[in-house]
């Protein structure tokens, strides 16, 4: 289910604005965790080698959408929830735009701030409308 496949994806790409290019076992652990078929992981594994291919670009895209403060003073949820919703919405040609931030939006409910699901709906909701 691309649902787990993408929060897969975030809880890799979260561990890396840390730990840059966490191992194997790391992401083996948490596909295990999600529980991800073949697919799913292969969906999973392109999301986040996507985000660490282009995440300069990425990072670049999302500090001209915020106006207020510094990319580096996004909560690190929020930056890793917009890296993989960006990288799916640059990327991803099969996948429509308003999925992918309703996705990122569910994600930020669950593993972020109250204000956040705002915040990364409506920077994200820039890009898809811009």
């Amino acid at each position: 289910m691309r649902k787990s496949a993408r929060e897969a994806a975030f809880k890799i790409v979260f561990a890396n604005l840390f730990h840059d290019g966490n191992g194997t076992n790391f992401r083996a652990a948490v596909y295990k965790q999600e529980k991800l078929e073949e697919e799913d992981r292969e969906f999973a594994e392109r999301l986040v080698a996507l985000v660490s291919e282009h995440k300069d670009e990425l990072l670049s895209m999302i500090d001209q959408r915020v106006e207020r403060f510094a990319e580096y003073r996004i909560y690190a949820v929020d930056k890793a929830l917009l890296l993989v919703s960006l990288a799916e919405i640059k990327y991803f040609d099969d996948i429509p735009p308003v999925v992918s931030v309703s996705e990122a939006t569910a994600l930020a409910k669950k593993y972020s701030t109250e204000k956040s699901t705002d915040f990364v709906n409506g920077v994200l909701g820039g890009f898809i409308n811009s």
